[in-house]
């Protein structure tokens, strides 16, 4: 793995885990879910919410680019 693709992977895991860790406290206190069904929950919201990052050749080098649903297109990370 090279140095931009260690970043992607760390970029989209800490957004997944702040996602799902906000998304875990607010399903627990505003729904009536209980048990395995607060995580599950939780897990699909966040896959579905947090942000795709890649890293990707280009004929200029290595960039890192990011998709989300909450911004039309593709965008190039530093």
């Amino acid at each position: 793995m090279t140095k931009l693709q260690v970043r992607a992977f760390l970029y989209q895991l800490g957004c997944f885990a702040i996602l799902f860790i906000a998304g875990r406290y607010l399903v627990a206190v505003y729904t009536g879910l209980t048990g395995l069904w607060i995580p599950v929950t939780a897990f699909i919201a966040a896959t579905l919410i947090s942000p795709k990052f890649q890293a990707v050749k280009t004929k200029d080098g290595e960039k890192l680019f990011m998709k989300w649903i909450f911004l039309k297109g593709i965008k190039e990370i530093g």
